[in-house]
């Protein structure tokens, strides 16, 4: 399994969603804080509501720009805290298609789309 994974969230009907067809999610929202987290993210990277690239993993990698600390489950999800934010969001079940075991911690960049 890849340490390094990557998602393309993006803005669709008010709501933080992205989609990867090798997970089986299409327009996954996220919700519960982490939409807030995101927007925060995405402040700033240029036309991100159509799109832009957020590097995660369960353990640092050089350039990450957040790391979220795992506080506690419910609901099959698990809640995450930013120290840096201040702000607290909550991850649904789906994190599981990316982890085998659920992360204590969780460090994220993210950067603007570049095509090609």
């Amino acid at each position: 399994m890849n340490s390094l994974k990557v998602i393309v969230p993006y803005k669709w009907e008010g709501l933080w969603v992205f989609d990867d067809a090798a997970a089986g999610l299409d327009k996954e929202p996220f919700v519960s804080g982490a939409d807030t987290i995101i927007e925060r993210l995405a402040a700033g990277l240029p036309e991100a509501e159509k799109g832009f690239r957020l590097l995660f993993s369960g353990i640092p990698f050089p350039g990450h720009q957040l790391s979220v600390e795992w506080r506690r489950g419910e609901y099959g999800g698990n809640w995450y805290y930013s120290p840096s934010q201040g702000l607290e969001g909550w991850l649904c079940p789906a994190l599981m298609k990316y982890f085998e075991e659920v992360p204590a911690r969780i460090f994220v960049q993210a950067s603007a789309r570049t095509e090609t």
